[in-house]
């Protein structure tokens, strides 16, 4: 699933994070005073960290939706050659297993289906046919987006997207073709490298007015994807880049 109701102007706001999660407390406080419901996926080791605790339940209690993102942000096939797994389904299942027993340590709510994003937001058909015979709903960002491109730091030359290159994008966007982003689901990371100086989160709040100012209804992740399963798209139409 990459894509929600293509016909409306809503979508969805998704943050995951594995290691790093700095951003988390300006998220919190800007999704709150912006009135916004959106979703977080950790890995296990997220979980389990106690500098993430509190931050994490009170995502719960401010009505936030939390699902998996792997234990150990595995890859889960070769980036070059996409139908070469690099796990096997007893380290997919047990490594799945590990993230949502950390969740429920924390007495996070798992869900059936539970909706999971995978981690590097890379998969295959061999992860998606697994993820569904454990009742994982996988998703992915819509394909196009580029906010997800706020993991990179300068040192990565070309692949480097800055925070003002990424919001010109999104502006862009909704004044020239606004129906692209149409039930889009949106990526932004919750924590980044620390050699990435300028954090997409910091402007999140624009992000949102630059949303809302164009008429489009920021849901939860769930609500989003659950409207109407025949509505769900796997595909999508390129971007402007």
């Amino acid at each position: 699933m990459t894509r929600g109701d293509s016909t409306k102007k809503e979508l969805a706001l998704v943050f995951t994070a594995d290691e790093t999660g700095e951003g988390l407390p300006q998220i919190r406080k800007t999704l709150k005073a912006e009135g916004v419901k959106a979703a977080f996926f950790f890995t296990g080791r997220f979980y389990r960290n106690p500098a993430f605790r509190q931050q994490v339940r009170q995502l719960v209690k401010d009505g936030h939706y939390l699902g998996p993102h792997s234990d150990q942000h595995l890859l889960y096939c070769d980036w070059n050659k996409r139908d070469s797994l690099l796990v096997s389904s007893d380290s997919f299942v047990n490594d799945m297993a590990a993230n949502l027993k950390a969740m429920q340590n924390l007495h996070l709510p798992v869900h059936t289906p539970q909706l999971f994003i995978p981690p590097f937001e890379w998969w295959n058909d061999s992860i998606a046919a697994w993820s569904r015979e454990k009742k994982m709903s996988l998703f992915n960002f819509t394909p196009g987006i580029r906010t997800n491109a706020d993991y990179t730091w300068p040192e990565l030359g070309a692949a480097y997207k800055s925070s003002e290159w990424i919001v010109n994008w999104l502006q862009t966007v909704v004044a020239t073709t606004p129906e692209k982003l149409n039930g889009a689901i949106v990526l932004i990371h919750a924590g980044t490298d620390q050699r990435r100086k300028d954090k997409l989160y910091e402007r999140l709040a624009g992000i949102i007015h630059v949303l809302n100012q164009h008429g489009f209804h920021i849901k939860r992740i769930d609500e989003l994807l659950k409207t109407n399963e025949k509505t769900l798209q796997f595909s999508a139409g390129s971007f402007p880049h």
